[in-house]
């Protein structure tokens, strides 16, 4: 058995919420022993105070291949993931074709394993064709390795077909990933609908867009008892649905991306395309309620929705470019940097939000967790070595990102997989 020592590592283990000093042994692509570990192995690692955690695992991007692979890859998409430390990513449907079929589903997988970078996971269409008229094969999407379902950046606009889903999928006992929106609220808007949209002259996307469609979708996962998980939550009254949902026992759940609760509309002053993602970015006040959101349980994940398009794309005017930025290989970074270092969140919780948070919803038992029998899937990091954003340095063939410049704290040192390492910085 190959075997991998990380030593004198600073261990998070999201579980107990807790952190300490200690090793970790890896045999076989699982975690052997923590803490109390044999002196020798295969191959160790001084990690010398860095952070340890379980992977992260981001339950929300897009990767464009079939159909788009100029913008993003399954490989290049996988290997910007473990740069992030994430050794876990769900993919969405919208690809060309869309992944609506058990076939569809095991190209995702095959194309991952092949690549051997992050696990990429297929999440599978609700709808054939992402069209929104009729139920995809579930079942055999389940079998082909889908982990959850959705028509993410196609709003389901039916509720008598998001009725069934939930009880479809309930029989799987898997999630449906909501995106929420009222298309025809939002159709000609380019970005939120407020002062900033008023004085600037862009078309706007009303917060109730997002707040009509949680509502209504919430009361379907009421009377099924199916479970909706709300994806890239941006406002402060979708956040005060989501929260009496919960209180009254819907089986619901939420992200937040790092964009949204680091960036507000006023940004989009610049005209700069990488500042146009749907949801778009919205006022101070929905930012703080995303933040109380994410403090008080209210949004259990914080996910990238990462998007990525060719540089010709996001070339074009504000009003032409299309949605969407990406986000693996910046978020630790900005995380810590915009919501550690404030102490909106502990470096514990942020690390629950990106592990055992998503690993539970997903039904990933045994990912997300620092214990013994656990996947070998670990990130190494640290808190405070300083670095600036610099798109041309990615891993990912896009570069439309709206943190560009930016100066960060928090570098990823060492991505581990299956007990092999996927990534090193330098």
């Amino acid at each position: 058995m190959s075997s991998l020592l990380i030593r004198r590592a600073r261990i998070i283990d999201p579980e107990r919420g807790e952190e300490r000093d200690g090793d970790i042994l890896v045999q076989d692509g699982r975690i052997a022993a923590i803490y109390r570990t044999p002196s020798v192995a295969d191959r160790v690692i001084e990690a010398d105070g860095l952070y340890a955690a379980p992977g992260f695992i981001d339950m929300h991007v897009h990767f464009r291949e079939p159909g788009n692979e100029e913008a993003e890859t399954i490989r290049s998409g996988a290997e910007a993931a473990v740069a992030g430390g994430f050794t876990t990513v769900c993919m969405m449907p919208n690809t060309q074709p869309p992944v609506d079929s058990e076939a569809a589903a095991e190209f995702v997988v095959l194309q991952s394993q092949r690549a051997g970078f992050a696990n990429v996971l297929p999440v599978g269409a609700v709808t054939e064709g992402l069209k929104g008229e009729r139920l995809s094969e579930m079942g055999g999407l389940v079998r082909g390795g889908a982990v959850a379902f959705s028509d993410d950046g196609n709003p389901i606009r039916s509720s008598e077909i998001l009725r069934r889903a939930l009880l479809y999928a309930k029989m799987f006992d898997k999630v449906i990933i909501d995106h929420a929106e009222d298309a025809d609220l939002s159709r000609r808007g380019v970005m939120h609908s407020g002062e900033v949209s008023a004085v600037l002259g862009m078309p706007g996307i009303p917060a109730a867009s997002e707040e009509i469609a949680v509502a209504r979708d919430i009361k379907i996962a009421e009377i099924t008892g199916g479970r909706l998980h709300i994806a890239h939550l941006s406002s402060a009254g979708a956040v005060a649905l989501v929260r009496a949902a919960k209180e009254q026992g819907v089986r619901v759940t939420a992200e937040v991306t790092p964009h949204h609760l680091t960036i507000t509309d006023e940004a989009v002053e610049s005209f700069d395309p990488n500042l146009k993602m749907k949801p778009p970015l919205r006022t101070r006040n929905d930012l703080q309620a995303l933040i109380s959101g994410l403090q008080d349980g209210t949004i259990d994940v914080i996910a990238t929705d990462h998007a990525p398009h060719t540089k010709e794309a996001k070339e074009l005017d504000f009003l032409t470019a299309p949605f969407g930025v990406i986000g693996l290989e910046t978020a630790v970074g900005v995380l810590i940097t915009h919501i550690v270092a404030p102490q909106h969140l502990t470096l514990v919780d942020l690390v629950r939000k990106l592990t055992l948070a998503p690993a539970q919803i997903l039904g990933l038992a045994t990912k997300g967790r620092m214990r013994s029998g656990a996947d070998a899937d670990i990130v190494l990091f640290d808190t405070q070595t300083p670095w600036r954003v610099d798109p041309e340095k990615f891993r990912s063939k896009s570069r439309n990102t709206p943190f560009a410049g930016w100066e960060l704290r928090g570098r990823i040192f060492y991505t581990i997989v299956a007990g092999r390492v996927v990534y090193e910085a330098g």
